[in-house]
């Protein structure tokens, strides 16, 4: 290897439980640059970087195949402690910043500095006291490198977004010993300004020495600060195109570009025109931070799946969420022909719509409630289903736990749930059986359309075929119509009878699922409408 790489990744192979999710991955970093990753969920980003990270996940499933190298030295990376102490930082995704703690606090958590004093003198160092004036002057320093105007003695909770995004990214920065910088998904969450803000950040960490590993869905901010760019799909490099000699249109066609297997059956199109439409969208606008919809016309029609595609921060997700009440929207709703209001997650469950949202940990689910009553909650309380009335006192309702509990059976059977029963807590789930579980509880309301968005973000393979098999059964076998947002467009080309890609918070166009992976990168880079597609 050559000394001018800081990191090496060589031959990197990963299996879970037979199923190979890398193939041989090689990745080179230079002291100073951005290498962009780019790939659709599931081809293997996250789990390459767990094993850099040392993440346990990757040691508790039979480790790995292949080098690491720092400084042109082979290295073993068991724990994230470990991949610290070789100078290697990760800004997640997820946040992991205490709330209740201050920006000091939570930049200098694990290295904080301490004074000696008398007791610990006698005591030991455990009981030294912390040195609030050095550890606030560091993280001030930090803050500053990144341009943030904000009091290092304030709270977490309640900072915008983007503040604390560079919370975490001074956390990193103020580790001494920092190489390499792991930003996944940094700007997924943020606004348009904010997300600029960030790439002119980069910039400055870049020109200190410091090497950043980039993991983006949007690949316009991938072409302005990459310079080295590596495509994965299912686990292999598929590309590592010249960021001077390639456009988004032609990564966003390397990303989806593969032969996929229909799991539904191919619809008669005679037939399928014929449909009335069951739900019209006008003009939608959604206030959604990262995926704001910004005026989308759309029509879906009666029974069928409608795929909903595109690249992340581009409003697909906003949509559902806007229609579905959980964020400020405007525009017009028409659900069977009648005029909906906006603004009311109550009323949008009233009106036969249901919901499995992207976000089952924080939104879809009580963790900390039981199978059945995840299952039937919703249903008890805005159709009423599962109580019964005190004989004495008729305003009186209360749970019927008899018929709660033989729905949640009938559930579990038939979505093959894998618990020890109906009164199992849903946090001890697996990520696949709790996303059945979300989709138990939206199609216990017997929704005339369902939404489904990003219904196999975060589970293994087995799993996705599970839910996309069964999204497809309740569509054929229940007439079910439904909506399913997502990051994968081979799913969506598994299930979908059309697919339409949202470029900039609008309507971009709609594609049948065999349409040629040109006319998709088109799409999905916002130049369809602009270029003929030969």
């Amino acid at each position: 290897m050559s000394v001018d790489l800081i990191l090496e990744m060589k031959g990197i192979e990963k299996d879970y439980y037979g199923n190979k999710v890398l193939k041989g991955i090689d990745l080179k970093l230079g002291p100073g640059e951005v290498h962009a990753m780019i790939g659709e969920n599931g081809a293997g980003k996250s789990t390459l970087m767990n094993i850099l990270f040392g993440m346990p996940v990757i040691r508790k499933t039979g480790g790995f195949k292949g080098q690491i190298l720092i400084d042109g030295n082979e290295v073993t990376i068991n724990s994230p402690e470990e991949a610290m102490a070789l100078g290697i930082g990760m800004v997640h995704q997820e946040f992991m910043l205490i709330p209740g703690f201050t920006l000091t606090e939570n930049i200098k958590l694990n290295r904080e500095i301490t004074n000696p004093n008398l007791i610990s003198k006698v005591l030991g160092q455990k009981l030294e006291g912390l040195n609030f004036n050095k550890m606030n002057q560091d993280a001030r320093d930090a803050l500053d490198s990144l341009g943030l105007a904000v009091d290092e003695t304030k709270l977490i909770s309640g900072l915008p977004v983007s503040y604390m995004q560079f919370v975490e990214i001074a956390r990193e920065i103020d580790k001494k010993n920092i190489k390499v910088m792991v930003f996944d998904e940094p700007t997924a969450a943020l606004t348009e300004e904010d997300a600029e803000t960030l790439l002119v950040v980069m910039k400055k960490i870049t020109d200190s020495g410091i090497s950043i590993l980039f993991i983006s869905h949007r690949l316009d901010e991938v072409l302005k600060v990459a310079d080295r760019i590596t495509v994965i799909r299912d686990g292999e490099i598929v590309g590592q195109p010249n960021r001077q000699n390639t456009s988004v249109h032609e990564l966003a066609r390397l990303m989806v570009g593969r032969k996929v297997e229909r799991v539904k059956k191919e619809v008669d199109q005679e037939e399928f025109l014929t449909r009335s439409e069951i739900m019209r969208i006008k003009n939608l606008r959604v206030e959604m931070p990262g995926e704001a919809v910004k005026g989308l016309d759309l029509t879906i029609k009666q029974g069928e799946i409608l795929g909903i595609g595109g690249l992340a921060g581009q409003g697909k997700i906003g949509i559902a969420n806007g229609i579905m009440g959980l964020y400020e929207s405007t525009g017009e709703i028409y659900f069977q022909g009648q005029k909906i209001g906006l603004n009311s997650p109550t009323e949008a469950l009233k009106q036969g719509l249901a919901f499995v949202s992207e976000d089952r940990r924080g939104v879809g689910l009580l963790l900390d409630e039981s199978i059945e009553r995840n299952i039937g909650l919703t249903a008890m309380q805005i159709q009423g289903k599962f109580l019964k009335q005190i004989a004495r006192f008729k305003f009186i309702n209360l749970e019927d736990h008899d018929i709660l509990r033989k729905h949640a059976l009938k559930m579990i059977e038939n979505l093959d749930i894998r618990c020890t029963g109906p009164d199992q807590l849903t946090q001890r789930l697996s990520g696949g059986n709790q996303q059945k579980v979300c989709i138990a509880r939206a199609i216990t309301m017997n929704p005339e359309l369902l939404f489904v968005s990003e219904p196999t973000r975060g589970i293994d393979v087995g799993a996705k075929k599970i839910v996309l098999d069964l999204l497809v059964r309740l569509n054929e076998e229940r007439g079910m119509t439904i909506v399913i947002t997502s990051s994968e467009m081979a799913e969506l080309k598994m299930i979908a009878d059309r697919i339409a890609i949202v470029y900039n918070g609008e309507l971009e166009g709609i594609l049948s699922p065999d349409a040629s992976d040109v006319e998709f990168g088109l799409m999905m880079a916002g130049e369809y409408k602009n270029k003929e597609v030969s």
